[in-house]
């Protein structure tokens, strides 16, 4: 009898709609709650192409789990919290039936079309006025007044009068009155959900058997009337004529208020396990993962490391203990590729307790990228600008991280480029692990004493990690293979020779 009970409360039957969400909206919790010394810039998230990799972990979630995705991302886990998580994801990914349970019962989020973060965790709900102890009086002057209409000549004045306040109240609350609706309507399947948990019990779910009682005390103070779902043109004649919308506006306002506590407690347990969920449906759904252990934050090791959004990835190694990297490939060989594969992982070890690869222990720091800065027309910044204000935040960070540069200082001539990135990176260094690509090849010799060498070698036909500087660049070879002609690819290897042969006379001079 409970248990039929909570289906009619509840209503667990019906097809989930599909919401559209902004990024601003999916990130609200992690805004409101986030550690800004730990949180992934903005910068970083784009290069790194975190948000395609977070819509993969988020399939099939609703609005409070990817919130909760969203903020693990973001601002990674401490030990005990990323260690709690991992027992919890090999419970969840060694029983797939209950996996399954928790799925369906967590299937009511899903009607949540509006976001709650911020009025649960930021927002100030307005006090209610005076007036609002008064809309009863309405109505009965509005019956009043029609019993002036059938007896009296000039009745109808008295029903007018009674009318234009019902009206204005219609008109002046029409929007907040709907985007009100919207927010109970995602808080409700909140309780929906949590009910469902509740009657499912088992491991992972005494929080909301403990809060059984209240959300359901809850649910009925919020949810519409039976009798007015039972009779759906009944509610718009209320409206109108009884303020009844403008009243249960009001009186919800003070429910959520008063219960925002438990609401708030009911949220991140509730997300919290929706997550997870999503995390060990990911975890099953495919190989070539493993638990990270986490070190020192100068020490990177992984093992096989791959991408997760390659179809058909190639696995790479690297390991470094202090030093930084200095990545030289060919064009086209995967360098940039490298530092993705590299930065995500990172990521997810510190957000999720694993990564993709056969093996990794990665340090639980910020990660920070330069990958993609672009001169903007409308903003009036070029190019070089725009590296040069990303150094600058690179530099300014709070606390030691894992930079990763690509093609560092493209927007300058040469020599000027060169100059400029030594002397950024040797400085980031001393703070920082970092990973840096570059065609630039003489910053290899520059930066030797704090970065190790390290090259992109795809002889083979698949890429390599191995020790060392590119000696064989392609970008005048690529000239052929693009059509561009003898003549042209003649001409541009004749410059390079000469180019070639300067520079080695003016760093002989300089040596001398």
């Amino acid at each position: 009898m409970i248990r039929s009970a909570f289906a009619r409360l509840f209503d667990l039957d019906s097809e989930p709609p599909e919401h559209f969400f902004t990024t601003v909206e999916i990130g609200r919790l992690q805004s409101v709650t986030h550690d800004p010394r730990r949180a992934l810039d903005e910068q970083t998230w784009r290069d790194l192409l975190l948000e395609t990799y977070e819509e993969r972990l988020a399939q099939g979630s609703s609005i409070y789990g990817r919130q909760l995705l969203h903020r693990r991302l973001r601002d990674g886990l401490d030990d005990a919290d990323c260690a709690a998580l991992g027992e919890r994801l090999r419970a969840l990914a060694d029983d797939p039936a209950r996996l399954d349970a928790l799925t369906t019962a967590l299937r009511p989020l899903r009607h949540a079309g509006l976001e709650v973060a911020g009025l649960l965790f930021e927002d100030t709900l307005p006090p209610r006025p005076a007036w609002a102890y008064f809309t009863w009086v309405l109505p009965f002057l509005l019956l009043v007044s029609l019993g002036l209409l059938a007896t009296q000549p000039l009745g109808w004045l008295a029903t007018i009068a009674a009318l234009a306040p019902l009206m204005a109240l219609q008109i002046s609350y029409h929007r907040r009155l709907e985007m009100w609706k919207n927010t109970l309507d995602s808080l409700n399947a909140l309780l929906s959900a949590s009910g469902k948990l509740a009657l499912l019990g088992g491991p992972l779910l005494d929080p909301f058997v403990a809060m059984q009682r209240e959300t359901t005390r809850l649910h009925k103070r919020l949810a519409r009337s039976l009798l007015l779902r039972a009779i759906p043109l009944a509610e718009p004649y209320l409206n109108w004529f009884g303020a009844y919308n403008v009243g249960r506006y009001w009186k919800t306002i003070r429910s959520v208020e008063t219960a925002r506590g438990f609401l708030r407690t009911l949220y991140l347990e509730a997300a919290t396990l929706e997550a997870d969920v999503a995390l060990a449906r990911h975890l099953r759904e495919r190989g070539g993962w493993c638990w990270a252990e986490r070190g020192p934050a100068r020490r990177l090791v992984l093992e096989e490391g791959t991408h997760p959004l390659m179809d058909k990835p190639s696995a790479l190694s690297v390991t470094l203990d202090g030093r930084g990297a200095f990545i030289s490939g060919q064009n086209a060989s995967g360098k940039s590729t490298f530092l993705r594969m590299v930065g995500l992982n990172l990521v997810a070890a510190r957000a999720f307790g694993f990564c993709y690869a056969k093996s990794a222990r990665l340090p639980a720091v910020p990660v920070r990228a330069s990958m993609q800065n672009e001169d903007s027309l409308l903003g009036g910044e070029s190019l070089y600008m725009s590296e040069l204000r990303r150094a600058r935040e690179l530099l300014q960070a709070d606390v030691a991280g894992v930079c990763l540069i690509d093609e560092v200082f493209r927007g300058t001539n040469h020599l000027e480029s060169v100059s400029a990135a030594g002397a950024v990176l040797e400085r980031l260094s001393r703070r920082d692990l970092v990973l840096v690509s570059s065609h630039n090849l003489v910053l290899a010799r520059i930066l030797a004493a704090e970065f190790d060498p390290l090259r992109i070698d795809t002889g083979s036909g698949r890429p390599v990690l191995a020790p060392g500087v590119l000696r064989d660049p392609n970008g005048i070879a690529l000239l052929a293979t693009q059509g561009f002609g003898p003549e042209i690819e003649g001409r541009a290897a004749e410059v390079a020779r000469w180019l070639s042969a300067h520079l080695a006379e003016q760093a002989s001079a300089t040596d001398a």
